[in-house]
């Protein structure tokens, strides 16, 4: 949903290490068919901010895994608020969003690098 730059093996496996090591961290799998689809993930951020994120494999997307993968995570996780990071030119993951009951904020991010990432946040 946001923007991340590709890590290489080692330190992809070190981020995954401390997400699955650190008990205020909640990692789900998306699965379809017996088959591992993406993930999604909470943690708070400084400030106190509790975000949420997932990551849909290339080849499922458009399949509705996100939508599912993240409607089912935000009712067994009722943590509120619950703020989410996308960028702006990612349309497919603003929709996703935006089925799942996310409200666009207006303390959107720049980045830099010419992309901006929206807020989005969900209270109920």
């Amino acid at each position: 949903m946001a923007l991340f730059r590709p890590r290489d093996h080692d330190a992809f496996m070190a981020h995954w290490a401390r997400i699955l090591g650190d008990p205020t961290k909640v990692a789900r799998t998306i699965e379809a068919d017996g088959e591992v689809v993406g993930n999604v993930a909470s943690w708070t951020a400084d400030g106190g901010v509790r975000l949420v994120g997932y990551w849909i494999g290339r080849e499922h997307w458009g399949r509705g895994f996100a939508s599912a993968g993240l409607a089912a995570f935000l009712e067994a996780d009722g943590t509120r608020p619950l703020h989410a990071l996308v960028a702006e030119t990612n349309l497919g993951s603003i929709r996703v969003l935006e089925k799942c009951g996310f409200e666009r904020s207006e303390d959107d991010l720049s980045t830099g690098d010419g992309i901006d990432e929206l807020v989005f946040r969900l209270d109920a």
